[in-house]
């Protein structure tokens, strides 16, 4: 057969296939009209067992695989559907409604805002593109910027989240599951790390190099051409950028901001140290209350999902079938728990999107999903 005679013959199946898969839609809805009310879940695993059974015995052993592959997938799409279809959205969609009316049409110009580190640090450049006139409150570790914010010392709260060169900073995604926040605001600011050392100090003096984990990370390639030296952690840039300007110290360094270097007083040794010229970190800007900008394009979640093969799998052809774009799909150990993860789950997405809207229901009030935590809708720049 000639491939236009053979892609007639497809159109032909794709069309009577259509069909059939709109009867079997329908014959979904009508499963959860039998269902609401009586508290049958959603999910029998006896049912499908019995179906990709039959399945795999009527395709033969050749096309085994990919027929219980492409029912494994119909039968997810139809679990979607029907918890979509029994969701109660009110609640959800109630809580949407209430945050995008509550909230002003412009971010507050004026606030106080809760800061890791010290003045010259990354999260301060950051609080003042967030807010134009804030007013800064510092704090030594991550954990006291949320609870600034949690006990309404600060309106905002400003904190790194992810790097491009050296990944997401992962305790802050643990912080998350601890904390009661919701994020108003993100952006991802440009970082150029410089090397800083007391006035008088060269870089052959240098035995000791000082700096967040992340900023070490993000300058791995400098520090190896420089194996002598020994790297030392510390809570944050510019914080150890003000420790070394009170030590007198004569054979340390630090990795921070150049604007460090006029605040407190200390020489540039070497510029631009990154390991590459595109470094970027991503900030978030928390608040105690849920606040959803005119422009807000992107959602963030938080889901813990049943310990089940195929449980997450069911989740991301959920999202496909309303068409959201997932940015970000991140994994953490769940506290306590044996091998258990907790999901983060970073969309683009309209909050007047009415069905994402319904699917964030739908997962809310989802057996499957053991833990579910709205982190906010907001925009991204």
């Amino acid at each position: 057969m000639e491939l236009s005679e053979i892609r007639k013959e497809i159109d032909a199946v794709d069309e009577e296939m259509t069909k059939l898969f709109v009867r079997r839609m329908a014959c979904a809805d009508q499963v959860a009209e039998a269902k609401r009310g009586t508290g049958k879940p959603v999910l029998d695993p006896g049912r499908e067992r019995e179906i990709l059974a039959k399945v795999a015995e009527r395709v033969g052993p050749a096309l085994e695989s990919e027929g219980k592959l492409l029912f494994s997938t119909l039968l997810s799409v139809s679990r979607g559907r029907q918890r979509a279809q029994l969701a109660d959205d009110g609640m959800f969609a109630k809580t949407v409604a209430e945050a995008m009316s509550a909230t002003p049409a412009i971010f507050p110009s004026k606030a106080n805002v809760a800061c890791p580190g010290a003045e010259g640090g990354y999260s301060q450049q950051a609080a003042v593109a967030f807010v134009k006139f804030p007013s800064l409150f510092y704090f030594r570790d991550f954990e006291s910027v949320f609870t600034a914010v949690e006990e309404g010392m600060c309106e905002y709260g400003v904190l790194p989240i992810e790097n491009s060169t050296a990944g997401s900073v992962t305790q802050v995604y643990d912080l998350m599951a601890k904390h009661d926040f919701k994020i108003a605001k993100a952006l991802k600011l440009r970082i150029r790390h410089v090397l800083l050392a007391p006035k008088g100090v060269k870089l052959a003096d240098v035995k000791e190099i000082a700096s967040h984990p992340q900023a070490i990370a993000q300058c791995a390639e400098f520090l190896k051409a420089h194996q002598g030296v020994r790297t030392v952690p510390a809570s944050n840039t510019a914080a150890a950028a003000a420790e070394l300007a009170k030590s007198g110290r004569k054979d340390a360094a630090v990795i921070a901001s150049r604007e460090c270097a006029e605040l407190y007083g200390l020489d540039i040794l070497a510029d631009d140290i990154s390991d590459t010229t595109s470094n970027f970190t991503r900030f978030i800007c928390i608040s105690r209350k849920t606040e959803i900008y005119p422009d807000a394009n992107k959602f963030s979640l938080m889901m813990s999902l049943s310990h089940r093969p195929g449980s997450l799998a069911d989740i991301l052809i959920r999202f496909g079938a309303v068409g959201v774009n997932l940015t970000k799909l991140e994994s953490r150990p769940v506290p306590g728990s044996d091998f258990e993860f907790r999901f983060i789950f970073d969309f683009e997405a309209s909050p007047h999107d009415v069905r994402v809207v319904k699917l964030l229901s739908s997962l809310a009030s989802d057996p499957e999903v053991e833990h579910f935590t709205f982190l906010g809708a907001y925009a991204e720049r």
